[in-house]
């Protein structure tokens, strides 16, 4: 699901709110999560998990395209934990995982791409 899909689900479930008030409701949420973590804050939503941030240490990466060895210096990484309510949630309502729908790619989520909250 998307913000802009969150949006509109919001939206219809939430038909005495104008569509602009749950937008705005919406990415200001997301916002102030952005700016406490900025901070370097931690924000629990009890029930649902908790958004706080990992260090990740330097390490020696390898540039792909040369081979050559780069120091990579150490950096902090967005880490969501989820709550019990949640995980619960999910595992008694989640379809059997294959290999082909895993979710997890391995990815650390730093593409380089500006994911801001606008």
């Amino acid at each position: 699901m998307t913000k802009s899909e969150l949006i509109e689900a919001l939206s219809r479930r939430q038909t005495h709110l104008a569509f602009h008030d749950v937008e705005f409701a919406v990415k200001e949420i997301l916002e102030q999560i952005a700016n406490a973590l900025a901070a370097g804050d931690r924000v629990e939503i009890r029930g649902f998990g908790s958004f706080s941030l990992h260090f990740r240490p330097p390490r020696m990466g390898r540039n792909p395209k040369t081979g050559d060895s780069v120091s990579l210096p150490g950096k902090y990484v967005p880490y969501f934990k989820p709550g019990k309510e949640l995980r619960d949630r999910v595992n008694e309502s989640a379809a059997p995982i294959t290999a082909e729908s895993s979710v997890d790619d391995g990815d650390d989520g730093d593409d380089g791409d500006d994911d801001s909250i606008s």
